[in-house]
C-alpha cells in the first residue's frame, strides 16, 4: 500500500513540473516588470527631453534624449510621451525649427517622424497624445508601409 501511494505522489510531483515546463504556470505580463532604477533614469531623461523641446526648441537634443530611453528601456511607463518626442522632434527639423541644425536629410527625418508617430499611434491607442500623433501622421502622407520601409533601405 505505501509503494502505491509512494508512486502516485511521484506521478502528481512529476505531472506537476511538466505542466509547469510547458507553460502550464501563467507568468506576469512583461510590460508589469518594471525596474525601479531605470524607470527613475528614464524619467529623468524625459524630463530633460521635455524641457530641450519646449523650452529650448533643441530638438536634436531631446530627440537624443527620447532615442535613449525608447532603445534603453522599451518597458518604460511613459514610453508614449517619448515616442511622440522623438516623433516631433525629428518632424521639426525635417521643417529646418529649432535652434539646432538638423542630423538628417529632411526626408530622412520626416520618415523616421513618421516611423515613432505610427509606433505611437498603434502601441498607445489610449495615450493622451494619439491624436495629434495622428493629425501629424496624417499631414506626412499616413503611416508608411513595409515596402516603403524596403525600398529606402
Amino acid at each position: 500500500m505505501k509503494k502505491f501511494f509512494l508512486l502516485a505522489f511521484s506521478l502528481v510531483v512529476l505531472g506537476a513540473g511538466v505542466a509547469r515546463a510547458q507553460g502550464g504556470t501563467k507568468q506576469p505580463d512583461p510590460s508589469a516588470l518594471r525596474d525601479p532604477i531605470l524607470e527613475k533614469d528614464s524619467k529623468a531623461n524625459l524630463e530633460k527631453a521635455w524641457h530641450y523641446f519646449k523650452l529650448k526648441k533643441a530638438y536634436r537634443a531631446s530627440l537624443s534624449r527620447a532615442e535613449e530611453i525608447i532603445a534603453g528601456y522599451p518597458n518604460f511607463s511613459q514610453l508614449d510621451e517619448a515616442l511622440y518626442i522623438a516623433g516631433m522632434s525629428n518632424l521639426y527639423m525635417s521643417e529646418s525649427k529649432g535652434h539646432q541644425p538638423p542630423l538628417l536629410t529632411p526626408e530622412k527625418h520626416r520618415d523616421e517622424a513618421r516611423n515613432y508617430l505610427a509606433r505611437l499611434v498603434s502601441d498607445f491607442p489610449e495615450s493622451k497624445y494619439r491624436k495629434d500623433a495622428e493629425k501629424e501622421l496624417a499631414s506626412l502622407g499616413g503611416a508608411q508601409t513595409k515596402n516603403e520601409n524596403s525600398k529606402q533601405d
